[in-house]
């Protein structure tokens, strides 16, 4: 589906309101989406988070894991994300941040207006209430979304002290199912532990100093959810 994003004003905008439920047809049907090292510490009570290298093989990004094959959210149980956090890539949508037109710096959200989010029967949520104003809903993904960009902004300092001391290495998970068949996860990257203990006190000192060692040891202890994915595919291989 194509993108129709605009600026979000009341002007424009005053009766438009949002669906919350959850399901494929709402764009919940992924494999992972992006998260920020902000927000490991939440991500990583409920998700593995591994790490990937873009297609010109320049940055790497987080990915909070939902499934293992490409349209497969095990997080999906019946209309409701089974899950007590949501990842903010997936909890702001249908809403994104950007600049202003004038090109001040100043940041504005955007709304996708071509999102299946995008209530057109009445049943939504409304983003401004009878006076223009806007409603705690939106107020509460405008934070959400100033979070995101937030976290966004840091994000390549604490993958550059990745990189710069060596700390990630290639992951692959093969996992055999209840049924037999295999799934399997490839082309990740985590944290290499052995590095990490490795590092001597100025180079501990230095990722202390800018804030990184938290997400670290968060990226670190998500990797237990990786069992909790293998558990969640074999409960829905057992339900047909």
């Amino acid at each position: 589906m194509t993108s129709q994003h605009a600026i979000l004003t009341a002007e424009a905008h005053r009766d438009l309101a949002v669906r919350t439920d959850h399901g494929p047809a709402y764009g919940d049907a992924q494999m992972c989406c992006i998260t920020v090292p902000s927000e490991f510490r939440a991500v990583q009570g409920s998700y593995p988070i591994l790490f990937r290298l873009n297609d010109t093989r320049d940055h790497f990004t987080a990915l909070a894991m939902f499934g293992f094959e490409n349209g497969e959210n095990l997080f999906l149980e019946d209309g409701r994300w089974d899950a007590r956090y949501r990842p903010l890539a997936m909890a702001i949508q249908p809403f994104l941040i950007g600049g202003a037109p004038g090109g001040d710096g100043v940041r504005q959200v955007h709304v996708d207006l071509a999102s299946p989010r995008i209530a057109t029967d009445g049943n939504g949520v409304r983003l401004f209430d009878e006076l223009g104003q806007p409603t705690p809903y939106l107020a509460q993904m405008a934070e959400q979304l100033r979070s995101l960009d937030e976290g966004y902004c840091a994000a390549p300092a604490f993958f550059a002290a990745l990189q710069r001391y060596d700390l990630l290495e290639p992951f692959t998970l093969d996992v055999t199912l209840d049924d037999g068949s295999r799934n399997r996860l490839v082309g990740f990257h985590i944290i290499d532990e052995d590095r990490l203990v490795a590092l001597d006190a100025a180079a501990l000192a230095d990722l202390q100093a800018a804030g990184h060692l938290l997400p670290i040891y968060m990226a670190i202890a998500s990797l237990a959810h990786l069992g909790d994915l293998v558990a969640r595919r074999n409960h829905r291989l057992s339900r047909g």
